[in-house]
């Protein structure tokens, strides 16, 4: 196996590792509007640090966790409606992004990679930063799993059981925008929520438990992955595009196939 494409197979698998367990949350929560704002503002993290001449990722890291806080602290004011505050914060990062692009005439961004993947191009590097950040969300996520868990059935009742209700948001919309800032390389801005919310949309169905279906949709993100290296590698079509394309397979084929419920 060539190298380019182990590193794509394992850069891939740890963004699916990672992706799972949150995308069940995301899924639950119906945040997935979230996701793209988050997401867009990754563009204008990449051009910051070609700025201020850092990594790209730290750049889209940072930028990604200033925006969940600033979403978080937006959330508290009752004015605005969370997604009139996501398509506020989701545009203007991304126009930003745009017109700072200009103004960097000497410095060459790879706008397509950015915006739909290159998980062909993965660099040892870029796996550092794609498993590092990936087992660190993980592992904060299971320590917040049970508190988030009783956030997510009923708010109201598990602020009165004494569940600290805003840092347990804040925490949560940081780990996703940490895990979309480094799994950005695997398939871009523009489709990186997809991995998120297909894997575990498509697990919801045959999972009994909770911890089943954030380990289900690990794996469904594993397959897609997969699929979609050796389709982009068959029939020589985009490797981020086509493994979206074979997440939405597999969820249309968990729809064609009777869950545990009914069976």
């Amino acid at each position: 196996m060539d190298d380019f494409l182990l590193r794509a197979l394992l850069g891939g698998f740890g963004v699916a590792l990672a992706a799972g367990p949150l995308g069940t949350f995301v899924v639950w929560r119906r945040m997935a509007y979230f996701g793209d704002a988050l997401a867009h503002s990754g563009l204008l993290g990449v051009l910051l640090g070609a700025m201020l001449r850092v990594n790209p990722q730290l750049g889209v890291i940072l930028t990604c966790l200033l925006v969940a806080l600033a979403l978080a602290l937006l959330q508290r004011q009752r004015n605005l409606a969370t997604d009139t505050l996501l398509g506020i914060l989701a545009h203007t990062a991304l126009s930003l992004g745009l017109v700072a692009l200009a103004f960097l005439e000497t410095v060459r961004v790879d706008l397509v990679g950015y915006l739909f993947g290159d998980i062909l191009a993965i660099t040892p590097v870029d796996l550092y930063w794609i498993w590092g950040g990936g087992l660190l969300a993980l592992s904060v996520l299971a320590g917040l799993w049970r508190p988030l868990l009783a956030l997510t059935v009923h708010e109201d009742l598990a602020r009165v059981e004494g569940v600290a209700v805003f840092p347990i948001r804040l925490a949560f919309m940081l780990l996703i925008a940490l895990v979309i800032a480094v799994a950005m390389k695997v398939v871009g801005i523009l489709l990186i929520t997809s991995l998120l919310i297909i894997p575990a949309a498509a697990a919801r169905r045959f999972a009994r438990s909770p911890e089943g279906m954030a380990a289900l949709a690990s794996l469904v993100g594993g397959a897609a992955v997969g699929l979609g290296l050796w389709a982009s590698l068959r029939w020589d079509t985009p490797a981020g595009p086509s493994v979206v394309v074979a997440a939405t397979a597999l969820f249309a084929l968990s729809l064609a196939t009777p869950s545990r419920s009914r069976r």
